[in-house]
């Protein structure tokens, strides 16, 4: 009778008017969005331009995946992923300092680290793209502007993972290490390398993935990798070559996730 009576009693759930103002904004916001776009109707040749694509990237040009005397599409894979390798391991070594530097733990003061978070926000801060722009005109177009750009991006998105992993360190093994009257260095290398590591390579691994991405679209701009015949086959409206190029990069990304993947649940 007396759980009845509670149940009768019990106060409804009050409903929330800032949730409904909330969803409100959101649709003007989208409204304003899609009112600014500028929509002039579809072309007269669009309907043969799409059939047009969809027949050529389902017909790939086979012969371009390898060509004895020139580029073709094996080439511009592995300088994809010789790219992006490239970018991440110099990524990956240049922004331990900065991850140390950044962690409020590792710092005598909040000023301190706080000044390497901006550093590595400021790095940030430009994308991918407007690096190898910078780089093309400071060493010229090919893999090397391109391998630039990924490794100073990169330093930016690992340094801020690699400072996060830092702060959550125990502190149990060196201190220990400095009750047998270990100095500083032996208890970095002894103490938090061991414990940040596994970390700093899972972070690593997934930095790969995202940078292999990165390498193709940076050769568009002609930063190298498999972008530059991508670019060049949209440009002649080539597209089988088109529909060949894309295959094998999704083939590509497809099996570097499935062994990073795997790599990185042995390393969890």
């Amino acid at each position: 009778m007396m759980k009845n009576e509670t149940s009768r009693i019990r106060p409804k759930p009050r409903k929330n008017p800032l949730r409904w103002v909330i969803v409100i904004l959101l649709i003007l916001v989208y409204a304003w969005a899609l009112a600014g776009v500028p929509f002039t109707g579809f072309k007269e040749t669009a309907g043969q331009i799409m059939k047009a694509i969809i027949a050529g990237i389902f017909s790939p040009d086979w012969d371009f995946v390898y060509l004895p005397e020139g580029e073709d599409l094996l080439r511009g894979l592995l300088d994809t992923l010789a790219i992006s390798v490239l970018g991440t391991v110099i990524s990956a070594v240049l922004c331990i300092p900065f991850a140390f530097w950044s962690a409020r733990n590792m710092s005598g003061h909040r000023s301190i680290s706080g000044a390497g978070k901006m550093v590595l926000s400021f790095i940030r801060t430009f994308p991918e793209i407007i690096m190898a722009l910078m780089f093309i005109k400071a060493v010229g177009p090919g893999s090397f502007a391109g391998v630039l750009a990924l490794g100073l991006h990169s330093i930016g998105m690992l340094g801020k993972l690699y400072a996060d992993e830092v702060e959550n360190i125990d502190y149990g093994p060196s201190e220990a290490l400095l009750a047998t009257g270990a100095n500083r260095m032996q208890q970095l290398w002894f103490a938090i390398l061991p414990q940040v590591m596994p970390g700093f390579l899972n972070y690593t691994l997934y930095r790969f993935e995202i940078n292999v991405r990165s390498a193709t679209i940076l050769g568009v701009i002609g930063a190298g990798g498999i972008g530059t015949p991508l670019i060049f086959a949209l440009s002649t409206r080539n597209w089988p070559r088109v529909g060949i190029i894309l295959l094998g990069i999704i083939v590509m990304i497809t099996i570097i996730d499935l062994i990073s993947g795997y790599i990185r649940k042995k390393l969890v």
